[in-house]
């Protein structure tokens, strides 16, 4: 990933189905002086085509739009155009949207209730190899993972990158929102040997920091 160059403008592409959403958020973010607005699709194939001609550091898109939705539009991005940031804006925080939406490829997932600084945050965040998830959506994605059947599913799959098993299972723990001292108490280790671990688990996994981590875990399908 070539990532953004510290010192210029993110340039970003806006995508939602309703024309006043995208005309109030290209007003709203392009305002700002480390933003640059370079296109606004009402589509996912119209999001692929400027995302193409732009090449962007970070994409905006809404789930629900028509010819191609986000979540189908997320896939194209993450196949073609992988260096690009992907922020879902959107009005659900169901668990099926923030699960699909993370397993398709999105980098952070905010609800359309987030003000633009907020959103402004998430894109340079995301542009930065960093996750964000705003309240709803963290607790959506918590309650998600801690159904009582959670830590009897496994993946079909050896463990991706490299994994353990003791890091597979850590890093499930950590999908469902345990703390280091409560993962110990779990699994009878010490506090440094988790700690072990979980920086062992964020430099295979590539993860930045704990929310980023629960957003390889659902990609992965581990929780």
């Amino acid at each position: 990933m070539t990532g953004h160059v510290a010192g210029l403008p993110l340039r970003i592409v806006i995508a939602d189905d309703q024309a006043s959403v995208r005309q109030g958020l290209v007003l709203l973010l392009d305002g700002l002086p480390d933003i640059e607005v370079v296109g606004a699709a009402a589509n996912g194939e119209q999001a692929l085509d400027l995302v193409a001609e732009h090449h962007p550091d970070a994409i905006l898109l809404d789930l629900n739009m028509p010819v191609l939705d986000g979540i189908g539009a997320i896939r194209r991005l993450r196949a073609e155009h992988p260096d690009v940031a992907i922020v879902v804006l959107t009005t659900y925080a169901d668990d099926s949207s923030v699960l699909d939406a993370l397993r398709a490829g999105a980098r952070s997932y905010l609800t359309k209730d987030a003000d633009h600084a907020d959103i402004a945050r998430a894109l340079q965040a995301a542009a930065d190899g960093l996750t964000v998830f705003d309240p709803r959506v963290h607790e959506t994605l918590l309650a998600a993972t801690s159904a009582p059947a959670a830590p009897e599913r496994t993946p079909a799959a050896p463990p991706p990158d490299g994994l353990t098993q003791r890091e597979l299972e850590i890093l499930r723990l950590i999908a469902r929102g345990l703390t280091n001292p409560e993962i110990a108490a779990e699994l009878y280790l010490s506090n440094h040997t988790i700690k072990t671990h979980i920086s062992r688990i964020f430099a295979k996994t590539g993860s930045r920091d704990r929310a980023a981590a629960i957003g390889y875990a659902h990609r992965h399908n581990i929780g």
